[in-house]
């Protein structure tokens, strides 16, 4: 079972991973909730990248990140390449950064329309996004 305060870190973790992404211009980030729904994850971060160059940047950016900030490497990466789809797993939360062909035919938010959705916060001009200046990090 999973304790309130390893809840509360993988919450965090997850919005951070996001922001990562964001701060990368990714696109359409979706946060779900998967504590009520799945034993192996806390959250999945969801978004889409313009092209796979743009996802291996995303990718890099959270890994190098995450392993500054936090020391944590993910337990497992899969995808690149011509896949449209690449998955960082974190345990507590998995990062999948697609290509819009590749979010659309895997349809994850569909598959899980019954988990909850995070509210992600706007960056400090009220917008989210490093091409409107609120980059992170």
């Amino acid at each position: 079972m999973r304790g309130e305060e390893k809840a509360d870190g993988s919450e965090a973790l997850a919005l951070r991973i996001a922001e990562l992404a964001d701060s990368k211009a990714a696109g359409e980030i979706v946060v779900l909730d998967m504590r009520k729904l799945v034993s192996y994850t806390d959250f999945l971060v969801i978004c889409t990248a313009r092209n796979e160059r743009q996802a291996r940047a995303i990718a890099d950016e959270v890994k190098l990140k995450l392993k500054q900030e936090r020391q944590l490497l993910p337990g497992g990466s899969e995808g690149g390449g011509a896949a449209g789809w690449i998955v960082l797993d974190y345990l507590d939360c998995v990062l999948h950064v697609f290509t819009a062909e590749a979010r659309q035919r895997y349809q994850l938010e569909d598959l899980w329309r019954e988990a909850p959705r995070l509210e992600l916060p706007d960056g400090p001009d009220g917008v989210r996004g490093h091409l409107y200046g609120a980059a992170h990090g």
